[in-house]
């Protein structure tokens, strides 16, 4: 069974696109005409200026997507049901980490891509995260998680060849609700829904959820969390390893 049919029933209420990500996506895409989608889930980041088909496993995802999303077409990264170089592009954003054989999902975007890849993705040690306070302080099984299932730049270059860099800082009021949005707006992390939008915590241990909110809750009662991390709320974005990949 497709991992979001698990974790992704209330995806839909916070996950919706960060205009800024999506300027640069659209200047990442370029003249590409025809688009594929792959790990689409309900269709954030999809360009309404291209023509679009998504391709998405978990049908509890594929229920979610609205009226006017692009078609869907339930299947892989790994088993693409496209002929070779039938898109002018492929996109793919915060779904490598999930894939079962990531070398293997990344040729086959390179094998029914034209022109154009563009990936959204966290790269594990490609930049200093002292802002994370989420995951260095209370939530540590995340990073542990996150760093052995993001593949590091040396895996897409492996596959993709040579690939550029795009930094996607975070600003303070970010809108798509993932894992670090709310870096500036720690309260967020303490609704349920909120973190139901987000796979990471769908997937922590369950007692390392309980102890983390736990101490969160107290630091932010206290003022202690305030007193480390509170000169963040000036901050107007942060870089914590988030990127395009384009290859």
């Amino acid at each position: 069974m497709a991992r979001y049919d698990r974790i992704g029933k209330d995806y839909q209420r916070k996950r919706r696109a960060e205009p800024r990500f999506m300027e640069l996506i659209e200047e990442a895409l370029g003249d590409c005409v025809s688009v594929l989608n792959v790990g689409a889930g309900t269709g954030s980041y999809e360009s309404p200026n291209r023509k679009v088909v998504a391709l998405e496993p978990a049908e509890t995802m594929i229920r979610q997507r609205p009226p006017d999303a692009a078609p869907v077409i339930a299947g892989e990264a790994e088993r693409l049901p496209f002929l070779d170089h039938s898109v002018d592009g492929v996109t793919a954003f915060m779904t490598v980490h999930h894939w079962m054989d990531v070398p293997r999902g990344l040729r086959e975007l390179r094998r029914v891509a034209r022109r154009r890849i563009v990936i959204m993705s966290y790269l594990p040690g490609h930049t200093p995260l002292p802002d994370r306070w989420l995951t260095n302080v209370y939530f540590p099984g995340i990073a542990a998680a996150h760093k052995r299932r993001f593949p590091d730049l040396r895996c897409y270059e492996e596959v993709l060849g040579p690939v550029s860099l795009v930094p996607l800082l975070i600003p303070a009021d970010c809108s798509d609700g993932f894992i670090d949005a709310f870096w500036a707006r720690p309260e967020m992390y303490l609704d349920p829904k909120v973190r139901n939008s987000m796979s990471a915590f769908q997937l922590l241990d369950p007692v390392e959820l309980i102890q983390g909110l736990a101490k969160l809750r107290a630091d932010l009662k206290s003022g202690a969390w305030e007193t480390n991390y509170g000169g963040l709320r000036s901050k107007e974005a942060i870089d914590v390893g988030l990127r395009l990949i384009v290859a």
